[in-house]
């Protein structure tokens, strides 16, 4: 009895001893940064709604019926139309210069980019272009390759009478690969190319090396191409690249036509399924927004909460915490520290959370029988973060609420292939609206403009103050927004000088009529 006492005592003094070492050996369980997924700490954490009257009054709003046709209404034809074959007819040389060959870094929108501007290059400079080659990313350690994501036979024959393309460079340059450029310093390689360089820096300083070695690589080559001062032809031929040629591979296709048919009809959809979550949505009541949904890019990651320097209202621990993951990840080069919370929303650079994008939704007039489909939905914080959101929005989904586990498989884990299948479907929605600025948001808010598309754009400097007054009542609030947004929902707005096409596609891609 005694031996059975002793070992109990040494059983539970291991069991405490193993609690308090578990941060230490398990830190990413408990840390409420942690890149992958939201934590426990976090979740354990999560702070009440910070904007308690609004939310409450919005949970009882009426809607008119004049103002919910409105918003679900598409937009009217503003005057413009695409426009993206060259203004004057140019075959292919019968010779080119040689290949050029890039690596691009960064994310799925990112690496679109760089691919329209490395066609624009080739074309610039006579040469054949090799597919690009795309970078595991550093966060989130993606290997998905460019066949990977977009379909090539699609790209290489859409371009066809544009630009040369090869998929490999041919077998006398066997040896251009990225491992060769990452060993040594080679001559072929551009590694200066400035940031929106001119279409004369590239024939002035990789046209040599393509007629010295026949091959060139570029890299870095993200942000390597300017906007401004080139022939309205290349201007063009980047459009046709971003909105035509770059198609993604089938199943992604058939994956986001399966998930806006979900979306768009929902009684169909859980008629056929046997889940008890599906079953009960059949009880949903059909409303204006019946075959229509809303895609919410709700770009709230850790990142992003740590780099905007802002209180998002977990106390003094997250606070310290996000602080501390500033340091590790920016080494204190973070300008928006410099200000004071108060000083960061009265500007318009605080991330609108999820509670404060529900809250802009409902004032613009979405009812809570809205489906909302969000984009990017892990948030730092996790599912207590968004369950606001979610109070106003009962309607919500994402790829993993639509999809089965089947359905997924070859896209799951995979940020890239994640992002095109959100794109994908971000583009068959009514309307769009991102919470914050980012690469997709800019992505799409210039393909929905291309295709006269209703996107939603918040007006974050005029909401910063508005969140900040904790006695506004929901009609002045209500009111507010409306008024501030009334020219933010995808009406035209032209390029300006150096504000980049792939945002702004007009007037460089289309034509007036």
């Amino acid at each position: 009895m005694k031996y059975h006492h002793q070992n109990l005592s040494q059983r539970m003094a291991f069991a405490g001893l193993f609690v308090l070492l578990l941060p230490i050996l398990s830190p990413l369980l408990f840390s409420p940064l942690s890149r992958s997924y939201p934590s426990l700490f976090s979740e354990w954490n999560a702070p009440k709604p910070r904007h308690l009257p609004l939310l409450k009054a919005a949970l009882d709003r009426h809607i008119p019926v004049r103002q919910k046709n409105e918003l679900w209404s598409p937009l009217p034809y503003q005057g413009w139309k695409p426009c993206i074959e060259p203004t004057t007819i140019h075959t292919l040389p019968t010779k080119s210069q040689g290949y050029i060959q890039v690596f691009l870094d960064g994310g799925l929108n990112q690496q679109r980019m760089g691919i329209c501007d490395a066609v624009a290059v080739a074309k610039i400079l006579n040469a054949t272009l090799v597919i690009p080659h795309l970078e595991v990313n550093a966060v989130w350690q993606d290997t998905s390759s460019f066949a990977d994501i977009f379909d090539v036979e699609h790209f290489i024959d859409t371009l066809s009478h544009d630009v040369a393309i090869v998929k490999e460079p041919p077998s006398e340059y066997w040896w251009s690969t990225r491992e060769y450029y990452a060993t040594g310093i080679r001559a072929m390689r551009i590694k200066t190319a400035p940031v929106h360089g001119s279409a004369d820096w590239y024939l002035e300083n990789v046209l040599p090396v393509l007629q010295s070695y026949g091959i060139a690589a570029i890299a870095p080559f993200s942000h390597r191409l300017g906007f401004d001062k080139l022939p309205p032809n290349i201007q063009r031929l980047r459009c046709k690249v971003n909105f035509h040629a770059l198609t993604f591979v089938p199943h992604i296709r058939v994956l986001g036509d399966a998930l806006v048919n979900r979306l768009r009809h929902p009684f169909e959809k859980f008629h056929t399924s046997g889940t008890g979550f599906l079953k009960e949505r059949m009880n949903d009541t059909e409303s204006e927004g019946t075959g229509k949904f809303v895609v919410l890019h709700l770009r709230f990651d850790k990142d992003m909460a740590a780099h905007s320097s802002c209180d998002f209202g977990g106390g003094k621990a997250e606070r310290l915490a996000l602080a501390k993951y500033r340091q590790l990840l920016w080494q204190g080069r973070v300008l928006n520290s410099q200000f004071t919370d108060e000083a960061l929303r009265k500007q318009g650079r605080c991330p609108l959370t999820p509670e404060e994008i529900g809250l802009l939704l409902a004032a613009l007039g979405f009812s809570n029988s809205t489906r909302l489909y969000l984009a990017s939905h892990k948030v730092y914080g996790g599912e207590a973060r968004i369950s606001a959101l979610k109070k106003l929005f009962p309607l919500v989904d994402h790829k993993k609420s639509l999809a089965s586990a089947e359905e997924l498989a070859k896209v799951d884990g995979k940020a890239s292939l994640l992002a095109a299948v959100d794109y994908y479907v971000s583009l068959q929605s009514d309307i769009f609206i991102s919470a914050s600025p980012g690469n997709m948001h800019n992505a799409l808010v210039g393909h929905r403009a291309y295709l006269n598309l209703k996107t939603i754009r918040p007006n974050m400097v005029m909401l910063g103050p508005l969140f900040l007054n904790k006695s506004m009542e929901w009609p002045e609030f209500q009111h507010a927004v409306l008024s501030g947004h009334k020219s933010r929902q995808g009406q035209i707005r032209l390029r300006k000088e150096r504000q980049s096409i792939y945002t702004y596609p007009i007037p460089d891609c289309s034509c007036q009529s």
